[in-house]
């Protein structure tokens, strides 16, 4: 058959037919969810909400008064402007001690000298 008989729409289409059968052949298809997808989730959040109907409770709430819990409040909001320091820990093992090697019997002595 003699591709000049052919029509361009016809080519056009055999083409876009072709284009869309291997778009679809690399799709990938739809994972299958378990019945209970969300449920964990969902009972989740069922068991975080204690009261649903808190914003309908109008009485006071009873606890610290006003001023107990601002002292409170400003000493931890002082606590984070200067933290405590820590002391030195590369200090262990340094002595106030003599320096240089001391003549002893057998392991007698107290220096600091070096070993070779």
């Amino acid at each position: 058959m003699d591709t000049s008989t052919i029509k361009p729409v016809s080519l056009k289409l055999i083409l876009s037919v072709l284009l869309a059968t291997a778009a679809a052949g690399c799709a990938t298809p739809t994972p299958k969810m378990d019945d209970n997808f969300g449920s964990a989730v969902n009972a989740a959040k069922a068991a975080q909400i204690i009261n649903p109907d808190a914003s309908l409770n109008t009485d006071p709430v009873a606890g610290l008064d006003g001023q107990a819990a601002d002292a409170a409040m400003s000493r931890y909001h002082r606590s984070f402007v200067q933290p405590a320091t820590t002391p030195n820990v590369f200090n262990i093992g340094v002595s106030s001690g003599a320096s240089g090697m001391t003549s002893g019997g057998a392991g007698g002595g107290s220096g600091g000298g070096s070993y070779r």
